[in-house]
């Protein structure tokens, strides 16, 4: 079984690219993601790689910028290429095949209007949802 599930915090905005045969857009970026720490340990982070393909690639590129939350589902693939001094490079990458975008950055500085909230509505804290 293959399968990866992540939650991390872009380390930068995802870089986009197409395949030259397909015109498939392809998204990539790195996760920050915390290693548990025992007390008076440092904390410490993994940074995997992860590529996203198609439209949801896209959707990444246009709404994801550095720093924000989200949760990566897909599987790890391992691959090699030789580098300009003739050495063997092993990478390691997740394909991701769901994004899922846990924080949408600036929305939550934007006024009621900009959110798209009718009129005759307003705003619920989470305070005030019963669940």
């Amino acid at each position: 079984m293959n399968h990866v599930a992540l939650i991390g915090r872009l380390t930068k905005k995802p870089e986009i690219r197409y395949i030259a045969e397909s015109q498939t857009a392809v998204a990539s970026f790195a996760l920050a993601i915390d290693r548990p720490a025992r007390a008076g340990e440092e904390k410490k982070a993994d940074f995997p790689r992860v590529a996203v393909f198609g439209r949801q690639a896209e959707n990444c590129e246009r709404f994801l910028e550095k720093g924000m939350r989200i949760a990566v589902q897909g599987r790890i693939q391992t691959g090699s290429y030789r580098d300009k001094d003739g050495r063997t490079v092993y990478t390691t990458d997740v394909i991701a095949d769901r994004v899922e975008f846990l924080e949408w950055g600036s929305r939550k500085k934007e006024g009621l209007q900009d959110l798209g909230i009718p009129s005759g509505f307003q705003a619920a804290s989470d305070d005030e949802i019963p669940f």
